[in-house]
């Protein structure tokens, strides 16, 4: 999927894989993607599909991302985070229900519910498994992810998870 992503970015936007150190300079030019960290996947009983024990690995990620998203807000390099969120009354086949809109599900999980308010962070809310469709405003076509690394000026794409952007 991430591939995915990378071929579609390719084509839309000018970047080229890249790798990021997080104590070299990275300027404006360096962004963050955090791709549905939220309480439907991540937290203990929060949904259809959110783990049913604790997962070690989900923690990891968690705790990771939520370190490394603190590092680029205190540099003021630009974060995006997607939250995935669907209408009740849609249903995204072939899943069962889950994320869904108004619900603590749908929700960054806890560790980083503060990029809420932090002037560094972009959170979209998506409706679909892909970020980048996702992100296709359906009023005027414009694409808030495209926006984002147009307006940060990214040039270079890391498919690392989290996924960096410099």
């Amino acid at each position: 999927m991430v591939s995915q992503a990378i071929d579609l970015l390719k084509k839309e936007l000018p970047v080229e894989e890249g790798r990021l150190l997080l104590n070299g300079d990275g300027a404006k030019t360096t962004g963050l993607v955090l791709v549905d960290l939220v309480n439907g996947f991540c937290t203990v009983g929060a949904g259809n599909l959110a783990p049913k024990v604790a997962d070690k690995q989900i923690s990891e990620m968690v705790e990771e991302s939520a370190r490394i998203a603190r590092l680029f807000c205190e540099k003021k390099w630009p974060v995006l985070a997607f939250l995935d969120t669907h209408h009740p009354d849609i249903p995204e086949h072939p899943y069962p229900p889950h994320c869904i809109q108004g619900t603590d599900e749908a929700n960054l999980v806890p560790a980083l519910q503060w990029l809420e308010n932090d002037p560094s962070a972009t959170l979209r809310r998506k409706d679909c498994i892909d970020g980048f469709l996702g992100s296709i405003d359906k009023h005027d076509g414009s694409n808030v992810f495209v926006d984002w690394v147009r307006n940060n000026d990214i040039k270079r794409v890391s498919s690392n998870t989290p996924l960096f952007f410099s």
